[in-house]
């Protein structure tokens, strides 16, 4: 049987945009079009649309390249069974995933977007990320919560007193009342709560006979991440282009995570790499209000409906 171009769009924006897994597509295609097309066809029409959507992601990596501001984010991803992981590399009209067998570097490399990115680039402290050339950019939100577990699980009180600052220092920045002379006494007592976190958390001895660095407290190592990437950790209160969180990749993430709860994992890489790329598609036009559903039948059409790349 031969399947019109939306029904063959049908499959991908069930599939793609809402997460339904194959067989039960082929379900609600009998239901609503009389037709039940196999597995193998959906599996066809992934790889059709991710091949004609490689101009799109060829104009997108050189897009976001060009931004100010990034942010970026990864989370597992099973492919026939065995963890890989989902990067995304996003900013507030452009989304970028990418399949990969690693976390790291390697990951970056093929990715094709950040190692060669100039501008600031917002993430979590991934060590990854450090070794690319941009300005780097820390998420607050991510360090309110490790310091909220060191204050009240640990008793750690210069993390509730650090936590406490940087909260007040956030909300009167956001309100337009933070003063210079403020902001430098933030600063100023920033620097001296970091001091008592490593004087509440010595450094460890090394163990005998035991090679390599020694294990530190959580504490300690978080102090003393503060201290190595201050200027990442504060850069939020000298340039207003940058975020206090990374609340922009961590929305991106989400709909993978939703999208493994759903439907489980891949069976193959390729299969992987298809699905990340057609939804780096539907997430931009999502973001920039236009049609996901005339999008992905303009791909079958062969006339692909383009996102703005210049947001």
């Amino acid at each position: 049987m031969q399947y019109g171009q939306q029904v063959h769009a049908l499959t991908v924006y069930l599939n793609v945009a809402h997460f339904v897994p194959l067989e039960r597509t082929s379900e609600i295609l009998q239901a609503l079009c009389r037709a039940r097309p196999s597995d193998g066809t959906i599996a066809l029409n992934l790889n059709l649309a991710a091949d004609r959507l490689q101009d799109f992601e060829s104009h997108l990596r050189t897009a976001l390249t060009q931004q100010p501001v990034l942010h970026a984010d990864e989370t597992g991803s099973r492919v026939n069974g065995k963890l890989q992981w989902m990067h995304v590399v996003s900013c507030a009209q452009l989304t970028f995933y990418g399949q990969h067998a690693r976390r790291g570097r390697a990951a970056l490399e093929d990715m094709k977007i950040l190692p060669k990115y100039k501008g600031i680039l917002v993430h979590d402290a991934w060590s990854s990320y450090f070794k690319l050339p941009a300005q780097h950019a820390l998420c607050g939100a991510h360090l309110l919560r490790e310091l909220r577990g060191l204050a009240e699980h640990h008793g750690q009180v210069w993390a509730g007193d650090l936590r406490e600052a940087l909260r007040t220092v956030y909300h009167e920045l956001k309100a337009g009342t933070l003063s210079p002379e403020a902001r430098t006494a933030f600063e100023r007592r920033f620097d001296e709560l970091l001091e008592e976190g490593l004087l509440a958390n010595p450094a460890a001895p090394p163990v005998p006979g035991r090679r390599g660095p020694t294990k530190q407290s959580h504490g300690r190592n978080l102090a003393l991440r503060c201290q190595q990437h201050r200027c990442a950790v504060l850069l939020f209160l000298h340039d207003r282009r940058v975020p206090f969180d990374n609340n922009q990749a961590e929305r991106d993430v989400r709909s993978w995570c939703v999208k493994r709860k759903v439907s489980g994992g891949f069976r193959s890489a390729e299969g992987g790499q298809n699905f990340a790329r057609i939804r780096s598609y539907i997430s931009t036009l999502q973001k920039q209000g236009r049609s996901v559903w005339e999008g992905l039948v303009s791909v079958f059409t062969g006339d692909v409906l383009m996102p703005n790349f210049n947001p």
